[in-house]
């Protein structure tokens, strides 16, 4: 299914040379509204001096791709989308994923069928989608003026950077972005970010979720399977010409014996400017050589292209920010593992939404959490799974926003248009819970720690896990960071084992009546608090103030075993907006023999159960066994110095004659540091 014209008829161009009419895009016109969205970069500079060309006007012979693949590599002009050429690189490194986005066959310019038009696919939102443009390209003095190829004559990248822009709106919204972003539409799959700054550092978690030990020569093994790009975010005062918010593309990774018996590691880097702009140490006739081999020095030299320089692991580590690598894709179009190999030969995906009011809970901060969309996932063997989530942007052209619907089916849930301004994305994050069978208890399971979580909600187009997941159902929830901010995703599984993902009905909500104890003889106590602002509001678990809260101490008698015991908690307060705070509780319960253990220490332990995530509700009850034995329960706002006065309920079931008492409590308690266990 096509994009062919999108947007209006072909007018009728005649070619000087054969006499044929040449096609001409209605959809994404040679004119200003195709290059400028709002006029804000250095490129609204050359708006008078931009003309259209088709590259028959530009050159003699004009060709798709070269007969020497190094004379197509990427070359940036005076547009700022060094992220999406460093995608583009990726292509040329497997044919396979150059022949999915330009398929082969379509006519050169000095065929008998060529009629002007240039079609691609490129992957969005879980389809591959077809993109037709007209060839002509912006041009400066008669030369193209963005991406070009190392032999100008070549014009497979310009035209693909064309169809991209299409894909945006404009060349200007091509200004700046991810590699990552632009890896994920060239290919389907997925693309890894590790920031520089931290790797080696064992065991530390990235923002997508993952563990993995990181060391840049992990990247030997990865460097003829898949591309990667590293990135320099900010000005370096010992190397201002590697520029600032620019991407490069590595090209080759060498490691070396050095003459005193060191390994040496050299990374080849290519600029997208096509210039070397490089003075370190490794520099041609730089001091670096002087450590390795006479020859294969000069080797090394003799491969570098134009806007190719050498750089050493530590240098390299130093002087940029970031790597992004595109995970590799098989010919039969399937992943494979960066970190094992594996061919992650099982996908699934389904669309989701956050709606506000509905299912926009935001993160496991919010008493709303639970409402926020949720999916099964069923693995049915031992398996290396990565889950991701993908946010759906907003369109910058109405017209190829509808047109983009129709072609993928159409099958999104209803969300409005007005949550996506242009290329802004929420901060996201996603989590995967395991359950024994699909009827759970969902405030008791989203109250567990999770399996496997993203460390932060990052402002990513797309966040994604990496775990090892044993047979079982799981219950996967992706959120924003904030509630009620609605959204559009796509949450897609790879896998090596077989794996379903179904979504999670949401069940019609009743205004049921408070929970009745069930039969028998209760004890039911009340025990009355307050949290003061600076004294006895001390916030949630994530907060170092938590032990200043009011915590009431009750006892279970002994009995046949186990009693049943229903812990209410009711705050007598609303905020100024007629909303209630969001509260919840924590039980903890005392050692023997350790009665006289101040409440600061024992409320460094974890608690035996709690009421969480804090809810913004009037009251909120578990119902529990508990043992013989002495408790503390610790009652809380979610935020600190949030005043409210409020009722501690807990009914015990015994088998005598119930008791009915009440006592007023609220101690002030010392202050300690504590970890935090929630984490956004």
């Amino acid at each position: 299914m096509g994009a062919r014209g999108a947007g209006g008829a072909a007018r009728p161009e005649c070619d000087a040379a054969s006499g044929r009419e040449l096609f001409r895009d209605a959809a994404f016109p040679a004119s200003e509204s195709s290059l400028f969205s709002s006029r804000s970069t250095p490129l609204a500079r050359f708006r008078e001096d931009i003309t259209w060309r088709r590259p028959q006007e530009i050159c003699a012979a004009p060709q798709l791709f070269p007969e020497n693949p190094q004379e197509g590599q990427v070359k940036q002009g005076l547009l700022g989308d060094c992220w999406f050429l460093c995608a583009c690189a990726a292509l040329q490194k497997r044919r396979h994923l150059l022949d999915q986005v330009i398929p082969p066959g379509q006519p050169s310019w000095h065929d008998q069928t060529y009629r002007g038009s240039f079609t691609c696919r490129v992957w969005q939102f879980g389809h591959w989608v077809e993109v037709t443009i007209d060839d002509r390209l912006p041009c400066l003095a008669g030369r193209l003026c963005f991406s070009r190829c190392q032999r100008e004559d070549v014009f497979w990248l310009p035209l693909l950077e064309k169809v991209y822009a299409k894909v945006y709106g404009s060349y200007e919204h091509l200004w700046a972005g991810q590699v990552a972003d632009a890896l994920v539409d060239l290919t389907g799959g997925l693309a890894e970010r590790w920031n520089l700054k931290d790797l080696g550092t064992s065991g530390q978690q990235d923002r997508h979720g993952s563990r993995e030990h990181r060391t840049c020569r992990q990247l030997l093994r990865l460097k003829d399977r898949c591309l990667i790009s590293c990135s320099v975010l900010s000005l370096r005062a010992g190397a201002r010409e590697l520029g600032e918010f620019h991407a490069f593309i590595v090209s080759d990774l060498r490691e070396l014996r050095g003459q005193a018996g060191q390994d040496v590691l050299l990374l080849r880097i290519q600029n997208p400017w096509g210039r070397r702009c490089w003075q370190g140490l490794w520099r041609e006739g730089g001091e670096g050589w002087s450590q390795v081999d006479p020859a294969e020095a000069s080797d090394l030299l003799s491969q570098l292209q134009e806007g190719e320089f050498w750089v050493e692991e530590e240098e390299f580590v130093r002087e940029f920010d970031e790597i992004t690598i595109g995970y590799p894709v098989t010919e039969a179009g399937h992943l494979q593992s960066l970190y094992t190999e594996k061919v992650l030969c099982h996908v699934q995906a389904l669309p989701g939404a956050w709606v506000k009011g509905q299912s926009a809970g935001g993160c496991r901060n919010n008493s709303s959490f639970p409402s926020n969309p949720k999916f099964w996932l069923r693995v049915s063997e031992p398996s290396e799974v990565y889950i991701a989530v993908l946010q759906r942007p907003g369109m910058h052209k109405a017209d190829w926003a509808g047109r983009a619907q129709a072609l993928v089916g159409g099958n999104w849930p209803s969300c409005s248009p007005a949550s996506f301004p242009g290329k802004d994305y929420q901060a996201v994050g996603l989590h995967i819970w395991k359950v024994e069978k699909r009827r759970i208890s969902l405030p008791r399971v989203l109250s567990a720690p999770p399996v496997a979580g993203t460390m932060c909600h990052a402002y990513d187009r797309e966040v994604h896990l990496h775990c090892e997941l044993s047979p079982g159902y799981y219950l996967a929830v992706p959120s924003t960071f904030l509630k009620d901010v609605s959204g559009q995703f796509l949450l897609r599984v790879f896998s090596t084992g077989r794996v379903s993902l179904s979504a999670v009905r949401p069940v019609a909500k009743s205004a049921a009546p408070r929970a009745a104890l069930p039969t028998g003889e209760w004890e039911i106590v009340q025990l009355r608090g307050c949290w003061r602002v600076g004294q006895t509001a001390g916030g949630s678990r994530n907060f170092a103030s938590y032990p200043t809260n009011p915590c009431f101490p009750f006892s279970v008698p002994e009995g046949a075993g186990p009693r049943c015991v229903r812990i209410t908690l009711h705050q007598h307060c609303q905020r100024s907006d007629g909303e209630f705070h969001p509260i919840g509780f924590h039980v903890f319960q005392v050692p023997a023999g350790g009665e006289s253990q101040g409440a600061p220490s024992l409320l460094l332990q974890e608690p035996l159960l709690s009421c969480v995530p804090h809810r913004y509700a009037q009251e909120v009850s578990r119902l529990c066994l508990l043992p013989v034995g002495t408790y503390r329960i610790v009652a809380s706002t979610y935020l600190p110095d949030t005043e409210g006065a409020f009722t501690v309920t807990i009914a015990t079931r015994i088998d005598r004659r119930s008791l009915h008492s009440q006592e007023m409590l609220g101690q002030f308690l010392q202050e300690v540091s504590i970890m935090a266990v929630m984490k956004a």
